[in-house]
Parts: C-alpha cells; structure tokens; sequence
C-alpha cells in the first residue's frame, strides 16, 4: 500500500467515525465536539499527502467547525436568534458520509462539501434569515 493509499483510507475512518459519533450524540455540544475530528484528520492528512481536495475539505470543514461554534457561543449568552435544530446536524451528519464516499471512490468532493458549507451557513444571522425567506434548504 502506497502511501496516499493508507492516508486516504485513514482520512475516511475518520470521517466515518465523526459522523457516528455524531449520530449517537443528542447534545448538541458533543456532536459539535465530534464534528471538530473531521478537520482535525484533514489537517493531518494534506500534511503527509497533500491534495487540493483534501486542501479544500479542510478549509470547508474547519469554517463550518467555526461557526458552530459561533452560534452554540451565541446561545450560551441567550441570544436565541438563530437556533441549532437537530436537521443541522442531520445534513452535518450526511455531509460526513458522503465526503468519506467521495474520498473512498475518488470522486468529486464539491457535493458533499456544499451541503457542509450551507449547512454551517444556515446557522449565521444572514444563512438563517435566507432559510426563512425560503431561499436556502437543508
């Protein structure tokens, strides 16, 4: 086994584990906390054998880690805005799968990565305001 060959298959055990945690969790925090373990493998992965989708995975997955943790700090303070409903981490959740497939099958990353990225954006103030004008779904 090649190099990039065992990275990769590590890079999506990660991402699978992430999102099983996830799924098993009902706080919200933990998941989050388990969500931060798909950019941390990324991190390490583009290190030892970089590619731009790996790159790309991981500046996705560390902005949407980022604005998670943006809103559960928000919340934390009261300011109950924008809210984290379970469907955000559903659509995390699925994210995860279908990034590790993509990984798997050395299949175009763009998909999986959108669904993260809008998923994240949804929970801002201008992500939120656009799901209730009906011009983003999850």
């Amino acid at each position: 086994m090649s190099q990039e060959e065992f990275f990769n298959k590590e890079l999506v055990k990660e991402l699978r584990l992430a999102e099983a945690l996830m799924k098993k969790e009902e706080n919200f925090d933990k998941k989050i906390y388990y969500f931060s373990a798909a950019y941390g493998i990324t991190s390490r992965t583009y290190r030892y054998s970089f590619s731009k989708d790996i790159l790309l995975a991981d500046l996705v997955l560390t902005s949407a880690y980022q604005s998670l943790l943006d809103i559960a700090q928000r919340l934390k303070t009261g300011n109950t805005t924008v809210m984290l409903e379970k469907e955000h981490f559903n659509k995390l959740e699925e994210g995860l799968r279908l990034l590790a497939d993509a990984f798997e099958k050395n299949e175009s990353v763009l998909e999986p990565l959108e669904l993260i990225l809008t998923t994240a954006f949804s929970t801002s103030g201008a992500g939120n305001y656009l799901r209730q004008k009906g011009l983003l779904e999850l």
